[in-house]
């Protein structure tokens, strides 16, 4: 899609151009512009839960995406806390939607929280600028998520600690949350934990 065709599309996007090495060669990036999707928010109707409230519940498939506009939310998996999210504009079910399965992990209000609810399909199947938003919160997480597998690589190549180790594979599990996939202790001979 050319730049003229991207703006016309209402997509949302700039496309940021920079020069690479000596060569002169131009990378073109998308870059989502999140206040064009936070403006498509204010359409959407507006849930609450309050504390202790169950937001999504693991297994089950709501067909909804669930967009943080205020307030503090626990991910648990497995009966393990995962992640506390209390990020504006944090999103939830994505993967859920994206691959037509049940929602991985549990979602609970920890404080009063404010969700904007969309219908996953037709939000993600009919809005350019909302696609490209999950797409780019997606792309943040495994970004976060490989950088960490490289350190811990390093870890497990330097001989350190399994206390050391062990909090490395917590922090992929928070980068990679709310994400579907557990983590696999990838190249790891034992487990941390045990």
């Amino acid at each position: 899609m050319r730049t003229q065709d991207l703006a016309q599309s209402g997509v949302g996007a700039s496309i940021e151009s920079q020069k690479i090495g000596t060569e002169g060669t131009v990378a073109m990036h998308l870059m989502p512009e999140s206040a064009v999707f936070q403006t498509r928010l204010g359409a959407l109707p507006i849930a609450t839960y309050e504390a202790g409230e169950t937001v999504l519940s693991a297994g089950s498939r709501t067909g909804r995406l669930l967009i943080l506009k205020t307030g503090k939310v626990s991910v648990v998996k497995e009966n393990v806390e995962i992640a506390k999210v209390a990020e504006p504009g944090a999103v939830f079910g994505e993967l859920s939607a994206l691959l037509n399965q049940p929602h991985a992990a549990d979602v609970c209000a920890l404080e009063a929280s404010q969700f904007h609810i969309a219908e996953a399909a037709a939000l993600i199947g009919d809005d350019p600028a909302a696609l490209l938003y999950i797409a780019s919160v997606l792309a943040r997480r495994l970004d976060s998520a490989n950088q960490a597998l490289i350190e811990l690589k390093r870890q497990v190549q330097a001989g350190q600690s399994r206390s050391e180790i062990g909090q490395t594979i917590n922090k992929m599990e928070m980068l990679l949350s709310p994400a579907t996939a557990s983590l696999v202790y990838a190249g790891y001979p034992y487990d941390p934990y045990a």
